[in-house]
């Protein structure tokens, strides 16, 4: 453990020693609305398994919950919320709070970037690499970069899923992966769905190609400056199958 920081030569106390310290973890996002979240189970789930792989131990569902709650305090009723879960002397669990975040309108636009993430199942915390690419795509004018590898097979985004539509199937990259919690509530729509490799070079074969993440559905309307195909109808559909997900209460 760090014995001593400052920071803008302001020394800290040791709850920031542990958070300058924290290099190896894993974390998930999610967005409150009116202390309420989507697939709150799911993302429990998700910290605990990361937890039990990288760090052998269980993480209790109150221990997680009462982050949540008190990092919201009794003020906050919307947020973007993370969990993050981070080695000190024993594995340690950190919260933070921001202001919601709704998810964008409009297409977007979206780059191929060769980089493949180490142990691609686990929502790692700290991630550098995947921070450079997204600050390096929007200073190309790029909405998000898709992750592929050097033969073009697209894993995910930088920070989201990707989905997209063949016909009556909802089709997803077969690749490694983080198996995102609004992914997983999308697996849960009734149409047909498959896992295929998926390539930049296909997407305009398809039809509406969308983005996902905790902050909701984004359509992608070009690859590159390859225009995409755009079905609002279906959109709606996503959109009404996602808005129709409970909210599961924090209290």
């Amino acid at each position: 453990m760090i014995e001593r920081a400052v920071v803008d030569g302001r020394p800290v106390d040791a709850d920031a020693r542990l958070a300058l310290d924290a290099r190896y973890g894993h974390f998930t996002a999610l967005q409150v609305r009116a202390r309420r979240v989507r697939g709150l189970d799911l993302h429990v789930e998700r910290l605990q398994s990361a937890n039990r792989e990288l760090f052998g131990a269980e993480l209790p569902r109150p221990e997680v919950l009462g982050a949540i709650r008190a990092v919201l305090g009794d003020d906050l009723r919307d947020a973007s919320v993370r969990v993050y879960v981070v080695a000190g002397d024993r594995p340690r669990v950190l919260a933070t709070a921001a202001p919601p975040t709704e998810a964008p309108t409009g297409p977007w636009s979206v780059t191929p970037v060769v980089y493949q993430r180490y142990l691609a199942h686990v929502k790692q915390a700290y991630g550098f690499q995947q921070a450079h690419i997204g600050r390096q795509v929007a200073r190309a004018g790029f909405d998000e970069a898709l992750l592929t590898t050097e033969d073009g097979l697209i894993s995910e985004g930088s920070i989201t899923n990707l989905g997209a539509f063949d016909g009556e199937r909802l089709l997803w990259p077969d690749a490694p992966m983080l198996h995102g919690i609004t992914m997983r509530l999308m697996e849960r729509m009734d149409v047909p769905q498959e896992r295929r490799p998926l390539r930049a070079a296909d997407l305009p074969r398809l039809g509406q190609v969308f983005l996902c993440n905790s902050w909701g559905l984004m359509p992608v309307g070009r690859v590159d400056d390859v225009p995409l195909r755009q079905d609002g109808k279906l959109m709606t559909r996503l959109h009404e199958h996602y808005d129709a997900v409970s909210w599961d209460p924090l209290d």
